[in-house]
């Protein structure tokens, strides 16, 4: 009984909504999205299903939630890099960087889009546009101004090297995300090399 009282209270000690949303992770990479139910995502966080849906209505919302902060962050770094000045190396180093550790941060969701990638596509497919046009944006800067076709060829290189991030645990588990990322800025930057 002791045993219950301690877990109850470290689930109600929690951040719910993180822990749903972690859950949730773990559960869409090892058993698929479509094999996932929220009963096992309730399950594995210690919550009611009725809880859980105070948090979430769906499981379709629950994968959206997982999906937000990446495409949060690659809108916002759209916006940021339109409004800069023409590339030079300080500053296309510091855009791949950025666009690096985003992956980084959002792995989890990545790797969870690469295993579950027809359930993905169906699911934000609204916001597939936003995905597409924030890579473009950050693609034709790193091109440079009236890039030629090498050019955009080479920054498009560049721009999936970084994603590499997203999946870098799967690919190279032991290694740390200071390794992840210098490896992927050497490589996104040698590709953009003439």
């Amino acid at each position: 009984m002791a045993n219950q009282r301690t877990d109850h209270h470290v689930t109600a000690g929690r951040d719910t909504k993180k822990a749903i949303l972690d859950a949730a992770v773990r559960l869409f990479v090892n058993k698929g999205f479509e094999q996932t139910s929220l009963r096992e995502v309730a399950d594995a966080v210690g919550i009611t299903k009725p809880s859980l849906y105070y948090h979430y209505s769906s499981k379709l919302d629950l994968l959206v939630a997982v999906i937000n902060p990446l495409l949060d962050e690659l809108r916002a770094m759209a916006d940021e890099v339109e409004a800069m000045p023409a590339p030079d190396a300080e500053g296309r180093r510091a855009v791949l960087r950025r666009y690096i550790r985003a992956m980084i941060r959002n792995r989890d969701a990545g790797e969870m889009m690469v295993r579950n990638a027809v359930a993905i596509v169906n699911a934000v497919a609204d916001q597939y546009p936003v995905i597409v046009d924030a890579h473009k944006v950050v693609r034709n800067w790193l091109a440079g101004r009236d890039p030629t076709p090498v050019q955009l060829l080479r920054a498009s290189a560049a721009m999936e090297v970084v994603t590499v991030a997203l999946i870098s645990s799967e690919i190279a588990p032991d290694a740390g995300d200071d390794v992840v990322e210098s490896t992927l800025l050497d490589a996104a930057l040698a590709a953009l090399a003439e």
